[in-house]
């Protein structure tokens, strides 16, 4: 599982949670599109295009590929929370 750090707090990427919670990334991107307003921006956010190219220079990442071809979301703890709430997990 990887963690990372944005402004002092930890964060997980849509891939991660997808082990997790045993839905397809696909699956949580359409929960967070159909619940915007439980999604506020400290709960979740897209990476631009640039930190991904940071994760992929730092070796957090293999390649851009193993993101599926679009930015991942990424999620607070809230956010895992949040989404746990919604599957009722």
């Amino acid at each position: 599982m990887n963690l990372y750090k944005q402004e002092n707090q930890k964060i997980k990427h849509d891939r991660d949670l997808e082990n997790i919670f045993y839905v397809k990334t696909i699956r949580l991107r359409e929960l967070v599109k159909r619940n915007p307003y439980k999604f506020p921006s400290h709960f979740m956010f897209q990476l631009t295009e640039s930190e991904v190219e940071m994760m992929v220079s730092q070796n957090a990442i293999p390649s851009k590929k193993h993101l599926g071809g679009t930015l991942p979301y990424v999620f607070s703890e809230y956010g895992v929370l949040q989404l746990a709430n919604i599957l009722k997990i």
